[in-house]
């Protein structure tokens, strides 16, 4: 016959008690020796047993006797690791200002501090290092990449190219336009191991290169079809036949707005007089160092990342096929990319990093 549980002392929780506990437990930044504490007491109330309750949570009778005398002393305080003794472990301060301040100035000879450099230099370990640049966010390994206009018509042209973007003319049509040049056709001196499961896929750091091509792309803004040109060279002939492709290909009634950047080949006198004879195009040009702006970036990044960077080619021609066929499935269905940001939020990013910069020339 099974034996019965005996009856232990009421172990009744207060409706507050309840709410915190379960606050606890379900809480992300709560450890889990505090949270495996705290269901333990809500397990206790519920079983009226240790017993029962230890089995519930896979532990002892004795664990749970103790957080739950612990518990009915200090509340849910006592659930807390208390105190452990011992003074604190200090860092001079003389070390902890050489790790903190030398930092942001490199050793002779290198352009930065590693963990173990530093350790070495302020005579202290290599994780205490590491402990420190986190709690500081002191991040030497990381480093952005940015480049600021200094074109003195920047927000006249930065607000052309946003209200194009927010707000399209009717009966017309907007193109981000621009060359993908130097596209190179590399071909991997040896076959690599597919993706497997268990395994990556693999690729031979060295490569025979068998030319380059250029392509020419005008992104419709609305639709994200893609007009598209491939050309050996990068010149403005090439660009101006581009342009005459786009006049054959668009339908007439519409005007022409052109997303451009301020690549000589674009403002050739060619291309100038034959642009005069077309007033239908409208050029639009980016502020000088200010590309990203141009929505066609964006997908000259996929079709790098889809077709060219880990592609293998053996002849420019093979490259070539591989873009238009790229191009035409992704012209059967068409994906447009969106102009979101507002531009004053971006321009005041802009004012914030230029006084930044000032602020580092004149120091």
């Amino acid at each position: 016959m099974a034996r019965k549980p005996r009856q232990e002392a009421a172990f009744v929780l207060t409706e507050t008690q309840r709410r915190e506990l379960t606050r606890l437990i379900n809480a992300d930044s709560t450890p889990q020796s505090l949270a495996f504490r705290a269901r333990l007491i809500l397990r206790r109330e519920q079983s009226r047993n240790d017993g029962l309750a230890a089995q519930a949570e896979s532990t002892t009778r004795q664990t749970v006797w103790q957080w739950r005398r612990r518990f009915l002393a200090s509340g849910v305080e006592g659930l807390r690791d208390a105190p452990r003794p011992g003074h604190p472990t200090t860092l001079p301060v003389a070390k902890l200002n050489t790790v903190l301040s030398a930092a942001t100035q490199p050793p002779a000879g290198r352009s930065r501090w590693s963990i173990r450099s530093m350790g070495r230099h302020a005579g202290v370990s290599k994780s205490k290092v590491q402990q420190l640049w986190s709690r500081n966010d002191i991040k030497p390994h990381l480093k952005r990449t940015f480049k600021l206009s200094n074109d003195k018509h920047f927000e006249q042209k930065f607000w052309d190219i946003i209200g194009l973007y927010l707000q399209p003319p009717h009966k017309a049509l907007v193109l981000c336009c621009d060359e993908k040049s130097q596209c190179q056709a590399l071909e991997r001196t040896q076959p690599g191991l597919p993706l497997g499961m268990g395994h990556i896929r693999t690729q031979t750091h060295d490569y025979i290169r068998h030319g380059t091509l250029t392509l020419f792309a005008a992104m419709s803004y609305l639709e994200g079809k893609i007009f598209s040109a491939i050309a050996p060279r990068h010149t403005h002939r090439e660009w101006l036949s581009f342009l005459k492709q786009l006049e054959r290909e668009c339908p007439a009634g519409l005007e022409l707005h052109l997303i451009v950047d301020n690549y000589a080949t674009h403002k050739h006198p060619k291309v100038k007089r034959w642009l005069e004879r077309h007033p239908r195009f409208h050029m639009h040009f980016t502020p000088t160092s200010s590309s990203w702006m141009n929505l066609v970036e964006r997908f000259f990044r996929d079709l790098t990342v889809d077709v060219v960077r880990e592609g293998s080619f053996s002849s420019v021609r093979e490259l070539a096929v591989a873009i238009e066929n790229y191009l035409a499935e992704r012209n059967e269905s068409p994906k447009p990319y969106r102009w979101k940001a507002a531009g004053e939020q971006i321009l005041r990013k802009i004012q914030s990093a230029r006084a930044a910069l000032n602020n580092c020339k004149a120091i």
